[in-house]
């Protein structure tokens, strides 16, 4: 085996047997999980990133080649975490960047300690990394976040209620790329009921459903539901826990309402900084695609 396939081989078996481990230990030790800490998309693609430098010590690599080669271990580590860890396709383009940036990061760091040649500088920085992982690993993840967003509707109040509670189909094609290559989106909402205690579902395209209860039920003013259930499956919805919707009814006095959208969730992916952009974008268009069937229904009507 040449040192160049070994720079891609040995860095993705690090990666799966520190990631298998970490789980192991998550699962078992610290009743969390299902939770993915910082460490596993920055630490560990920068470990990775340095193992290929170390195997790649030897060959002259231009900034072009080692991004494309970075860009290769990527591709491998996401096909690892498909077939050993299940994870889906939505949620590997959704990590794939990241892991890209950290892992070429590795391999420039790694390109500049061993040039250097410094043993002991490059233990320690090695050590360090290691100790970070362990830390982040054995220390609390919590994270709860709202989103919220706004629409005008050209009708009063009545009539937009009667479509917030329940409305039927939505026939629109997403305008969401997400929801165009495969991430399940809403299509309709059921209630039992026009009461607190009565039960709401949330309709996905690909059958999934939330299984709601209505906690706030003030006509025309504010609905709230709190999610009693929900799927699980290897994409986003094994990341992120919807926990609560609400929507608020102004009458703006002059024949319109604003329409407030509110979703309350919590994440077990890690770091918050990026993938909470991912969080916020999906519960956004989630929003938005939900109150424009509304706005249409009440315009319509």
């Amino acid at each position: 085996m040449t040192h160049t396939i070994k720079g891609f081989v040995f860095p993705n078996l690090l990666g799966i047997a520190v990631i298998g481990i970490t789980k192991y230990f998550i699962t078992y030790h610290s009743n969390a999980g299902g939770i993915f800490i910082f460490s596993e998309f920055v630490i560990v693609p920068l470990l990775m990133g340095i193992t290929s430098a170390w195997f790649w010590q030897k060959t002259i690599l231009s900034r072009t080649t080692s991004a494309l080669w970075a860009l290769y271990n990527t591709l491998i580590a996401c096909l690892l975490s498909a077939v050993v860890l299940g994870e889906g396709s939505i949620c590997l383009v959704i990590v794939s960047p990241l892991l890209f940036v950290f892992i070429w990061l590795g391999q420039l760091a790694g390109e500049a300690m061993f040039k250097r040649n410094d043993q002991k500088l490059n233990s320690s920085i090695i050590l360090i990394l290691f100790a970070i992982f362990v830390t982040d690993s054995l220390s609390k993840h919590s994270y709860e976040n709202m989103v919220a967003d706004t629409m005008v509707i050209n009708a009063p109040p009545a009539k937009v209620w009667q479509y917030v509670v329940a409305y039927k189909r939505i026939e629109a094609k997403p305008k969401f790329w997400l929801f165009n290559i495969g991430m399940p989106s809403p299509v309709q909402s059921t209630a039992s009921g026009f009461y607190v205690g009565a039960n709401r579902k949330c309709i996905f395209s690909n059958g999934y459903v939330f299984d709601e209860r209505i906690s706030t039920y003030d006509e025309n003013r504010n609905l709230v539901f709190d999610i009693t259930e929900q799927p699980r499956d290897p994409e986003i919805m094994g990341h992120i826990d919807i926990l609560r919707g609400q929507f608020l009814l102004k009458d703006n006095g002059d024949g319109t309402t604003t329409l407030t959208g509110n979703s309350w969730y919590k994440l077990y992916v890690f770091p918050v900084w990026y993938y909470d952009i991912w969080a916020k974008s999906i519960t956004r268009n989630v929003h938005l695609r939900v109150m424009e069937h509304i706005k249409q229904l009440s315009e319509a009507n």
